[in-house]
């Protein structure tokens, strides 16, 4: 390993405590003008939960959009999320930010079952808030993006095809897809993965699942991992027949395309708009 560990994003942003709180202002802001109900259960502890976004005056069978935080399956908010809905509302669709439990005290198999589990009930629940559940896509950052791939995934330590809703579209937006660098690395006290986790739920050595539409995107100056696993993951999909599109998003990094995401008017903002817009 490196005098400096790749995965340790921290070492490589000096302003990142800084763009954490923006990321959480701008969040504070965009609910203040959005309808909003918080915290709506999908499982039994607390964490499993998730947060609803309307848009203004939606209409009959809008489209459904999760969104599933980072953090290194070890950390991280739906709360300070809230500005990733922007672009979903733009394009009139219905956001949920959704929450799950955290290592080490819970372990990666029971994280990839809960958010399965929050897909499911969001599925369920789409004609209730005016969604259409035909109308459904995912997106997610970090560890998000990691989650968001195993809802089209058969792993390795799945006994079967996943128990999922049928699916539009995923975003994964710099994610991790080989997780076997992560026990070994700065993660090692924090989350504490074993080896055999992090081969079990690899989405690199899964069985890809079919999906109408994939974008896989990394920043421009984010470290080596999230690069190269961005392209091996596209390169897997496109090996298996699977329409992909792989995208570099220009001068950022491990967080600010966060804020691009959030964006609508950016260039990534615009293709989660559309996304959504066209499922």
């Amino acid at each position: 390993m490196s005098a400096r560990d790749p995965y340790r994003n921290r070492d490589f942003i000096p302003d990142f405590d800084a763009i954490m709180a923006e990321t959480e202002a701008r969040s504070r802001a965009f609910a203040e003008t959005v309808r909003i109900e918080r915290n709506l259960s999908y499982g039994e502890t607390p964490r499993q939960s998730f947060d609803l976004v309307f848009p203004p005056d939606p209409a009959p069978g809008a489209p459904l959009h999760m969104f599933i935080h980072g953090g290194y399956w070890r950390g991280g908010s739906k709360d300070v999320h809230t500005l990733v809905a922007a672009p979903v509302v733009a394009a009139g669709g219905i956001t949920a930010l959704i929450g799950y439990d955290l290592m080490p005290d819970t372990r990666l198999a029971e994280i990839v079952a809960q958010v399965r589990a929050a897909a499911r009930h969001l599925a369920h629940l789409a004609p209730e808030i005016g969604a259409d559940p035909a109308r459904f896509t995912v997106s997610g950052h970090s560890a998000g993006a990691h989650l968001t791939s195993l809802l089209a995934a058969e792993a390795p330590g799945d006994s079967g095809p996943p128990d999922v809703p049928a699916l539009r579209g995923l975003l994964m937006v710099s994610g991790i897809y080989d997780l076997s660098g992560i026990p070994g690395s700065f993660l090692r006290d924090e989350a504490k993965m074993r080896d055999d986790e992090a081969s079990a739920w690899s989405p690199l050595s899964a069985r890809q699942e079919p999906v109408p539409r994939r974008i896989i995107t990394r920043g421009q100056h984010e470290t080596e991992p999230f690069q190269d696993q961005a392209v091996a993951l596209g390169a897997l999909l496109e090996g298996g027949g699977q329409q992909v599109e792989l995208r570099t998003e220009a001068a950022t990094n491990h967080l600010t395309i966060v804020l691009d995401l959030a964006d609508p008017q950016a260039a990534l903002g615009q293709r989660l708009s559309d996304l959504v817009r066209t499922s």
